[in-house]
C-alpha cells in the first residue's frame, strides 16, 4: 500500500494553525487506503465519579499538534509505512449507555471489515467494552493488555451492569475476551477490600499491580505480555490514570503511587510484534488539567500505538524480502 494519507508538513504549515485534527492528518471518513484510523469517542455516561471525559477525544487532538512523524525510540518513520487517518467522532447517545454500545460497535464494523487498525481516543473506560465486541466480531475472543490503576472487573456500580468500573468483568461474561490469554497492569490506590484484586484473578486474568511492576524492567514486562497473549489477537487499552496524578491530573478518579510519561513510553513500547488488532486511551478529563498535561500525554500514547503499527509492517515487509 502507497502511503496516500500523512499529516500536513509542519515546517511549512506551523503547528499552531489549521484544524484540529489527530497529528494534523487529514480528516476523512474512509475505510479504503489506510492502515489505521484514529477515531474519537465522546462518551462519558459510565463514570463513577468526575465527569467531562467526553470532552477528551478534542483535546488530545490539540496537542497532538506537537507531534512529529518520527519515533527516536522505535527508529521508525511512521509515514514511510502506514497511512492514516483521523476519521472523526463516532456518534453515541448521551445519557443512554447501553444505546452507545450498540452504536459504537456498529460504526466500528466496516473499519475492521477493511482490516483497519483502530486508535480509539475516550470518553470514560466503559467505552472499552464496545471497542472489544467489535473486535472480537471480526477476529474471535481477544487478548486484553490493559494498562491502569483500577482493574475495572467490579460486578455493579448503584446496581447498574454498565459502568466504567465493570466492562472487563462484562467482557469475560461475554466470550469475548480470553482472560486465560489477557494481562492487567498497573493496578493500585485503595480498595474495597482484597477481593478487588482476586476478582480480576479469579476470572482468569493475569495481575501485574502497580508495586509488582516497581520491581521489574520494561523489557521483563514485554516478555511477560508476549508470554502470556502469544499470538492471539490483543487488544490493548490505556486509562490515562495509569499515571501519576504528577503527570496525569486530568482524569476522574486519579491514584497516587503512578507511573511517569517516560515509563510508560517504555512499557507501551515493548508491544511492538504483537499480533495488535486495535488500541484505545481512555479516561482523559481535560476540565481538570487547565496545563494541558494529561492530553499530551495521551497523545503521545497513541503516537506510540501507531507509531507500533508502523514498526510492524515493516518488520513484515522485512520478512517477506
Amino acid at each position: 500500500m502507497l502511503t496516500k494519507y500523512a499529516p500536513i508538513n509542519s515546517q511549512e504549515y506551523p503547528r499552531f494553525s489549521g484544524i484540529k485534527t489527530f497529528m494534523r492528518l487529514p480528516h476523512v471518513k474512509t475505510e479504503e487506503n489506510i492502515d489505521f484510523a484514529v477515531i474519537g469517542v465522546p462518551f462519558d455516561t459510565g463514570g463513577s465519579f468526575a465527569v467531562g471525559t467526553r470532552f477528551g477525544p478534542e483535546a488530545v487532538r490539540s496537542m497532538s499538534s506537537l507531534i512529529r512523524p518520527y519515533n527516536p525510540g522505535l527508529e521508525i518513520d511512521i509515514f514511510n509505512y502506514c497511512s492514516g487517518v483521523d476519521y472523526g467522532d463516532l456518534s453515541v447517545n448521551p445519557g443512554y449507555i447501553e444505546e452507545s454500545y450498540q452504536l459504537i460497535a456498529a460504526q466500528l464494523e466496516p473499519i475492521l471489515n477493511n482490516n483497519v487498525i483502530p486508535v480509539l481516543i475516550g470518553g470514560d473506560h466503559s467505552v472499552s467494552l464496545p471497542h472489544l465486541r467489535a473486535i472480537a466480531k471480526q477476529y474471535g475472543k481477544v487478548s486484553l493488555v490493559h494498562f491502569d490503576s483500577h482493574g475495572d472487573t467490579w460486578d455493579s456500580y448503584y446496581g447498574k451492569k454498565y459502568t466504567h468500573g465493570t466492562m472487563f468483568r462484562r467482557a469475560v461474561e461475554e466470550g469475548i475476551v480470553d482472560p486465560s490469554k489477557s494481562i492487567q497492569i498497573g493496578m493500585r490506590g485503595s480498595l474495597y477490600g482484597p477481593e478487588d484484586i482476586k476478582n480480576a484473578e479469579d476470572l482468569g486474568y493475569q495481575v501485574i499491580t502497580s508495586q509488582m511492576l516497581k520491581g521489574i524492567t520494561a523489557s521483563k514486562l514485554g516478555d511477560v505480555i508476549k508470554n502470556r497473549t502469544g499470538n492471539n489477537p490483543i487488544f490493548v487499552t490505556f486509562d490515562i490514570d495509569f499515571l501519576d496524578p504528577a503527570f496525569a491530573p486530568g482524569t476522574g478518579t486519579p491514584e497516587i503511587g503512578g507511573f511517569s510519561t517516560f515509563e510508560a513510553q517504555q512499557f507501551v513500547r515493548t508491544l511492538k510484534g504483537l499480533n495488535i488488532k486495535g488500541f484505545d486511551v481512555v479516561e482523559v478529563l481535560p476540565d481538570r488539567d487547565p496545563t494541558k498535561v494529561t492530553s499530551l500525554a495521551a497523545a503521545n500514547i497513541c503516537f506510540e500505538f501507531i507509531s507500533i503499527i508502523a514498526y510492524n509492517k515493516r518488520e513484515k515487509q522485512q520478512q517477506r524480502k
